[in-house]
């Protein structure tokens, strides 16, 4: 399939398309539903430009410098490049994601071990999110602010 030019579309029309992506994504339930979704949708080399997409964020986050990134994956510094560009001036989306599937990785590992980590504030602070959010936004723009001078 060709590429789209995005502006020959109608905005509207774009944006319903889209939406009945982002749906469709949404209602899958299980990891095995979300695969076989993409197996049908992409082939296989856009599912792999998209996964190594995904590295690139990971190795931007752990401040691998573009130079590993280039050589452990194998990519282009232009894909580097805009890969930081949405990690850090997108719409949050990779942080997100990337966020959960940590979290998501951390909580079956403890669960396995059965043991907690971090202080007792910070599992009542994870627990109860809404009651700290302020302490939260301040804790994660931190963060963000460190990861970005780093990454400089």
């Amino acid at each position: 399939m060709g590429k789209v030019k995005i502006n020959s579309m109608d905005k509207a029309d774009r944006y319903k398309m889209l939406d009945e992506l982002y749906d469709m994504i949404s209602v899958l339930d299980s990891r095995e539903e979300v695969k076989n979704f993409f197996r049908d949708l992409l082939t296989p080399s856009e599912s792999l430009m998209l996964a190594r997409r995904i590295a690139i964020a990971k190795m931007l986050l752990d401040g691998s410098t573009y130079d590993e990134i280039r050589k452990e994956l194998n990519v282009g510094y232009d894909n580097i490049k805009s890969v930081y560009r949405w990690l850090y001036d997108g719409f949050g989306g990779y942080n997100s994601a990337l966020e959960k599937i940590a979290k998501k990785k951390t909580k079956e590992k403890n669960s396995k071990n059965n043991v907690y980590t971090g202080s007792a504030f910070d599992n009542i602070r994870r627990k109860y999110p809404a009651h700290f959010l302020l302490i939260n936004a301040f804790l994660n723009a931190g963060k963000k602010l460190s990861k970005r001078k780093h990454n400089k």
